[in-house]
């Protein structure tokens, strides 16, 4: 009876112990590890093994979706610094790049000047010949003497362009540019060559319009440098109509400047610089046009404001007008790249691309196998396209860019060269919305870069948050605030959405199946990121 009694006693006991082990210690050991994973990054200077993984650490798939709740509040580094000086001054931001030969760069100095030089000549002759032209008739043009200069930040930044990105990270001609983008002498105004081939050539029923239908110009600066304008057209504080479709949204100037940011933020360096300006449209636009059909849509409008409309030229009828306030505009100015005869370019379709239809779907919309056809076909069966166009898919989703219907890329750098992420205007134009089809070539391949995903985990971390990062690098352009609060916030909310996306991945398929590996190692010293930080 004894016997039996200790026993029972045992199990009770032993039941009792398991208990409080499984309910009550357990969790607080978890709880404890996680409070202590929260003062750690994986990816911080001193857990990254760096020669160990050819340069990257492996991801730790536990709290990739860490970050603290939304609530609008910004938190500031604990010793009062910068937070994107120190992003820029991580590891993961100094990483080096293969060493550089003529191959891999997309021009030689000699052959870029002579280039240019040649155009000055042929713009001198044609200013002379017009300045002859204008002098006979009642015209008034304003003219500037053009000074080229070989050591100018546009030049330097074409000469930047490389097999890996546009620019390099600590590369000081991207901040002189974006600050002679803001206020150099404008000299020269136009429209751009995709809107002059539409000339006598527009198809009115169309559903979706050409690119050159939209309100765009392009100014040329005193120094020769060129720049795409695209006016203000939509208040920070408006989303885009519920009922608009994708393909007829606004084009916002404060979303190719918040765009190029992002980009360089996510370590991408794949958009042309672009900073913000207030543009004079009278003297920096009607008074300094050689093309006439350009100065026949200005007009003054029962306000007094000086207004001006895009037209699809001589066939369509005219888009709404911009006006200035009576004559300062609002805008953005994106750095043209090398023109097309010296660095040819390819523009090749999506293989995500939208049915620009109000009805149809695409293939990838109704198969979720269609990336495993993607993959069988050339040139997406090696190499690095698919893992870029999901790099792309990425920065889309945060931005909330749908339309995406073709990228660039260098000729020279054939099938390995990086994706140009042109065109980013239709982003930011729903913060309360996540289309979540935008991520369908990482949810569908289930690959992404180790060096993406790093970066994605690091810009989650509090210290680093993306829309405090993002608000730091916006504050620098003159055109402040460029995103409203709840943009920024949108950032934030999106970034956790792509983690879990790849988490499900990962548990699906394992590391090794969707983590590719990407070059390479890092700097002996972190880059300082000052000079970026000059352009404020």
């Amino acid at each position: 009876m004894m016997r039996r009694d200790r026993l029972f006693l045992a199990a009770t006991l032993t039941a009792i112990f398991s208990a409080d082990l499984y309910f009550i210690l357990l969790p607080k050991l978890r709880s404890v590890g996680q409070a202590s994973w929260g003062h750690s990054c994986s990816c911080g200077p001193s857990n990254l093994t760096l020669p160990r993984h050819g340069g990257l650490a492996t991801p730790q798939l536990s709290n990739w979706t860490s970050l603290p709740p939304l609530d609008g509040t910004t938190s500031e580094p604990t010793d009062g610094g910068s937070k994107l000086g120190r992003l820029f001054a991580h590891p993961l931001y100094n990483i080096q790049t293969p060493a550089l030969g003529l191959e891999e760069r997309l021009l030689q100095a000699e052959q870029l000047m002579e280039y240019y030089r040649r155009k000055v000549s042929r713009w001198e002759r044609h200013m002379k010949l017009y300045s002859e032209a204008v002098a006979a008739s009642n015209v008034t043009v304003t003219e500037h003497e053009v000074t080229f200069d070989p050591d100018a930040s546009w030049l330097k930044f074409h000469l930047g362009i490389n097999r890996y990105a546009l620019y390099s990270r600590d590369d000081p001609a991207i901040p002189q540019l974006l600050k002679e983008m803001q206020s150099m002498t404008v000299i020269s105004a136009d429209y751009t060559q995709d809107e002059k081939a539409l000339k006598g050539a527009c198809d009115c029923t169309q559903v979706v319009k050409p690119s050159g239908h939209h309100l765009k110009l392009a100014l040329k600066m005193q120094n020769f440098a060129k720049a795409m304008f695209k006016p203000m057209r939509q208040q920070r504080d408006e989303e885009t109509p519920e009922d608009f479709f994708y393909f007829v949204d606004f084009q916002r100037h404060n979303a190719e400047i918040s765009a190029f940011h992002l980009d360089r933020i996510l370590d991408f360096r794949r958009v042309p610089p672009v900073a913000g300006r207030l543009v004079n449209v009278t003297g920096e636009v009607l008074q300094v046009t050689h093309n006439e059909d350009l100065r026949a849509v200005f007009f003054t409008s029962p306000a007094n404001n000086t207004c001006f409309f895009a037209k699809c030229l001589y066939v369509c009828k005219t888009e709404y007008a911009v006006c200035g306030s009576p004559d300062l505009l609002e805008g953005s100015l994106s750095a043209y790249l090398p023109g097309l005869s010296i660095a040819p370019r390819i523009s090749i379709p999506n293989p995500w691309i939208r049915s620009y239809t109000f009805t149809g779907r695409e293939e990838w919309e109704v198969n979720p196998f269609f990336c495993d056809t993607i993959k069988q076909l050339y040139p997406y069966n090696s190499g690095n396209r698919l893992l870029n166009i999901i790099d792309m898919s990425i920065f889309d989703f945060l931005i909330g860019n749908m339309d995406r219907h073709h990228y660039e890329i260098f000729t020279k750098f054939g099938d390995e060269g990086f994706l140009l992420h042109l065109d980013n205007a239709r982003g930011f134009g729903k913060h309360s919305q996540d289309e979540m089809s935008i991520l369908a070539p990482l949810s569908q391949c289930c690959m992404i870069k180790r060096s993406t995903l790093l970066r994605l985990q690091l810009l989650a971390r509090l210290e680093y948050r993306l829309s405090d990062v993002m608000r730091e690098s916006l504050e620098g352009d003159p055109l402040q605030p460029i995103l409203t609060e709840p943009h920024l916030l949108a950032l934030d909310r999106r970034l956790q959405k792509v983690l879990r996306v790849v988490q499900r991945c990962v548990r699906r398929l394992g590391e090794d199946e969707v983590i590719t590996k990407d070059f390479v190692k890092s700097t002996a010293k972190p880059q300082a990121a000052t000079e970026m930080k000059k352009v404020r």
